[in-house]
C-alpha cells in the first residue's frame, strides 16, 4: 500500500470515529496498568456516586413517618434510620456505642441536605421533674455537640428536653428506665 492510501484510511477512520461518538473512553496515565475509565460528554448518564446518593435519599424518604406528640402543637417527621442514643443512669456522657450511632446519624443528616433536626433529651422517671428536664437538656446538648464535631452544621440542629414526660416504655423497672434514658432525633423540616 502506498503512503497516500494509508493516510486516507487513517483520516477516514478518524472522522468516522469522531462523528459517531463513543459512550466511554480510556485515558492512559503512566501505562496500561494505570488506565482508568471515564465517560465522554455524549451519552453521559448519572455518575455512580449520584445514583447511589439518589437511592439513599429515596430510602431515607421512604423511612419518614409523621408523628404528633399529645398536647404539643404541630408535627415532626421520624426516620427509623436515625437511631436513638442511650445513656447510663444519671449520666450524659457518650459511650463508645453512642458515638458510633451518632456517627451514623451524622452521615444520614448530611445526606438530608436541608433538613432541620431536633435532638430530644429524655430521662427515666426517677428524680424530680426539674432535675430530669435539666439532665435531658444536657443529654441533648452532648449529642448535638458531638454531631457538630462530625461536621453537621450547628444551624441545622436544635435541642429540647422532655425530661421524664414522654417515656418510650411506661414500665417501672430497670429495663424500661434504660430505654427511656435517651437522645431521640426528629426532623422538623426538609
Amino acid at each position: 500500500m502506498s503512503m497516500r492510501v494509508v493516510v486516507s484510511f487513517v483520516l477516514i477512520a478518524s472522522v468516522a470515529f469522531l462523528t459517531t461518538g463513543c459512550q466511554r473512553g480510556v485515558i492512559i496515565e503512566g501505562g496500561a496498568e494505570k488506565a482508568k475509565e471515564v465517560e465522554t460528554v455524549e451519552g453521559r448518564g448519572p455518575a455512580p456516586d449520584e445514583t447511589q446518593a439518589a437511592r439513599e435519599r429515596e430510602q431515607i424518604e421512604a423511612s419518614l413517618q409523621t408523628k404528633r406528640y399529645p398536647g404539643i402543637e404541630g408535627e415532626v417527621l421520624e426516620s427509623s434510620m436515625l437511631r436513638d442514643v442511650h445513656f447510663a443512669f444519671d449520666r450524659y456522657d457518650l459511650s463508645a456505642e453512642a458515638r458510633q450511632i451518632l456517627s451514623g446519624n451524622a452521615e444520614l443528616i448530611l445526606k438530608l441536605a436541608e433538613a432541620k433536626i431536633q435532638i430530644e433529651g429524655h430521662c427515666d422517671e426517677r428524680g424530680t421533674s426539674e432535675y430530669n428536664l435539666a439532665l435531658g437538656e444536657r443529654r441533648a446538648m452532648t449529642a448535638k455537640n458531638y454531631l457538630v464535631s462530625l461536621g453537621v452544621p450547628v444551624t441545622r440542629l436544635s435541642t429540647i428536653s422532655y425530661g421524664e414526660e414522654l417515656p418510650l416504655d411506661p414500665g417501672h423497672n430497670e429495663g424500661a428506665w434504660a430505654k427511656n434514658r435517651r437522645g431521640h432525633f426528629v426532623i422538623l423540616s426538609r
